[in-house]
């Protein structure tokens, strides 16, 4: 299968995405905006798109940030739905992929940096694609927005801190405000740019210190990932034929 990854800053790569989909002997290719490339036009040349999460809202204009092309990437990411194709998108990518859809970002209740569990509501548990989630379970988290709900999403799983953790758009379109991704790498790359959110660990609820996010074992969330992607490809092969 192809796998096509947007990425938006050097400081949030794709981590275990990008890990299963070389497992698994994909055809990966990939938009690093921040160097300069720009998304595709066309979905034709992808079977999964994954949008990757980054400081930038939907909301942020070229005058803002001279390499992040909302408007391109919403056009991508509607194209790809509407060809069927597998779509993930993470933090930025969800709210991406709700903003495309007719849904307006919106801030989240609360900031949240770390690790910390998000619940499966009745139509989560219910759903093929994550129901092997379980009803909690603890994920990464580096956010303060979350994404807009266009009429058809429906939401399959929330945290304390953020109602809006894990959104059903289509079929097989998801967006994720958490990170299942997180490994100790990208960890580290995030902790020097997120300084000042960090000094209000022990202040804020939802904000853990680096030495408590770099100590978490991640691998557990990672392998739930990797049972979701795979589902997630299968059901659009499914689909397909």
């Amino acid at each position: 299968m192809r796998i096509h990854i947007i990425v938006h800053e050097n400081f949030e790569q794709p981590a275990v995405c990008l890990e299963w989909a070389q497992s698994r002997g994909h055809t990966i290719s990939l938009s690093a905006i921040y160097q300069g490339d720009k998304v595709p036009t066309s979905a034709d040349g992808f079977d999964m798109l994954i949008i990757m999460g980054g400081p930038q809202s939907p909301l942020t204009t070229i005058q803002d940030c001279a390499y992040f092309d909302s408007a391109a990437e919403q056009h991508l990411i509607r194209q790809a739905i509407d060809n069927g194709k597998a779509v993930l998108g993470i933090c930025l990518g969800a709210q991406l992929i709700g903003q495309a859809l007719g849904g307006m970002v919106e801030s989240s209740p609360n900031k949240e940096i770390g690790n910390f569990p998000i619940q499966l509501t009745a139509a989560g548990l219910a759903d093929e694609m994550i129901e092997h989630f379980g009803q909690e379970l603890t994920v990464g988290h580096w956010h303060g927005d979350m994404p807009g709900l266009p009429p058809q999403a429906q939401i399959l799983a929330y945290s304390t801190g953020c109602p809006r953790q894990i959104i059903r758009f289509a079929p097989i379109a998801y967006g994720f405000q958490c990170h299942l991704e997180f490994n100790r790498a990208a960890i580290e790359s995030l902790i020097p740019h997120s300084k000042a959110d960090l000094q209000h660990a022990g202040q804020y609820p939802y904000i853990q210190s680096a030495s408590e996010i770099l100590e978490y074992d991640y691998v557990p969330m990672n392998q739930k990932l990797y049972v979701f992607l795979d589902k997630l490809l299968h059901r659009y092969q499914t689909q397909k034929h």
